[in-house]
C-alpha cells in the first residue's frame, strides 16, 4: 500500500508552477486595474492547484490502466507499480475534483461572475478526458493545446475577470505567456517518454513532431513568453522583471536542443516549472506595481 511519500510524489510537485503561475499574473493584472482582491486571489489558487493534483492522479489512473505506463522514466507512478489499486487512484482524482468545483462555486459566488461555472465544468471535462474517456485528446497530440487554454488563457484570464470585472491587453499577453510555458512543462514530459509512448500508441505531440522538431518547439515555448512578459513593460515598466528570466530559459532551450534525454530529462521538467514560477511572480509583481 502506497505511504504519504508515495502519494505525494504522485501528485508530481513539480507540475504545480502550472497552477500558480497563472494565479499570480492573473492578480498582477488585477492590481494593474486598481482591483486586487485578496480572498479572490486565494480561491483561485486553490481551485489551480486542486485540478492540477487532480489532472496528475487522472492521468496515473487512466496510464495505469491504459498500460502505458509500465515502462517509462520518472516519478513513481501509483497505478501502474501496484503500489495503490486503480480504484483508490481514481477516488483521489475525483476528491481532487470535487475540490476545485467548491471553491469554483464559492468564486464565482463572490465575483457575481455565474457563467464561469460552465467555463469551471469544462476544465474539469478537460482533464480527465485528457487521458481519461474512450478517445483521450492527450493520446492524439492535443495535450498542449488542453493545456495552453486551461492552464494558461482561462487561469489567468479567469483570475483577473474575477477580481476586475475585466479583462486587459497585459492580461492577455501574460495568459499567452504562461500558456506556453506550460506547454513547455508538458513537451518537456513528452519529450521524455517519445520512445515508449510510441510503442503503445500514444501519439502525443512529440510524437508526432519527432523529436527534432519536439526540441525546437520547446525552445520557442521558453523563450517567447520573456518577450511577450517584456512587451507588459509599455504600460507597466516594472514588467521588465521578466527578463530576470531570459537567462534561465537560454539555458534550458540549450539543454534540450543539445538532446538531453530519459533522467537528464526528469531535471529539466523540474527547472521548467521553476522558471514558469519565476515567470508568474515577476510579471504579477511587474504588473502590480
Amino acid at each position: 500500500m502506497a505511504d504519504a511519500r508515495e502519494w505525494l510524489a504522485a501528485a508530481r510537485p513539480r507540475t504545480l508552477p502550472a497552477a500558480a503561475a497563472p494565479v499570480a499574473v492573473g492578480s498582477g493584472a488585477a492590481a494593474q486595474l486598481g482591483s486586487f482582491d485578496l480572498v479572490r486571489a486565494a480561491l483561485a489558487l486553490g481551485i489551480a492547484l486542486a485540478l492540477q493534483i487532480a489532472v496528475n492522479y487522472a492521468n496515473d489512473y487512466s496510464d495505469g490502466v491504459r498500460g502505458t505506463d509500465l515502462d517509462r522514466v520518472g516519478p513513481l507512478r501509483l497505478t501502474a507499480s501496484g503500489a495503490a489499486s486503480p480504484s483508490r487512484v481514481r477516488a483521489a482524482a475525483f476528491g481532487c475534483f470535487a475540490l476545485a468545483a467548491v471553491l469554483g462555486v464559492a468564486l464565482v459566488a463572490v465575483s457575481g461572475a455565474w457563467w464561469l461555472l460552465a467555463v469551471g465544468a469544462l476544465a474539469i471535462v478537460a482533464a480527465w478526458t485528457y487521458t481519461g474517456g474512450r478517445h483521450p485528446y492527450g493520446y492524439a497530440g492535443l495535450g498542449e493545446v488542453g493545456v495552453f487554454v486551461f492552464f494558461g488563457l482561462v487561469a489567468v484570464l479567469g483570475t483577473t475577470f474575477t477580481q476586475a470585472g475585466t479583462v486587459s491587453w497585459p492580461a492577455g499577453a501574460g495568459a499567452v505567456a504562461v500558456g506556453l510555458l506550460a506547454c513547455a512543462l508538458l513537451m518537456a514530459n513528452n519529450l521524455r517518454d517519445v520512445p515508449t509512448d510510441s510503442l503503445v500508441g500514444k501519439h502525443t505531440l512529440a510524437v508526432r513532431l519527432g523529436e527534432r522538431r519536439a526540441r525546437r518547439l520547446y525552445a520557442a515555448f521558453v523563450l517567447v513568453p520573456v518577450l511577450l512578459g517584456a512587451a507588459c513593460g509599455f504600460v507597466a515598466p516594472w514588467s521588465l522583471l521578466v527578463l530576470l528570466c531570459l537567462g534561465p530559459a537560454v539555458a534550458l532551450a540549450v539543454v534540450v536542443l543539445a538532446g538531453a534525454r530519459g533522467s537528464a530529462l526528469i531535471k529539466v521538467l523540474g527547472f521548467t516549472g521553476q522558471l514558469e514560477l519565476a515567470f508568474g511572480l515577476a510579471l504579477g509583481v511587474g504588473l502590480a506595481l
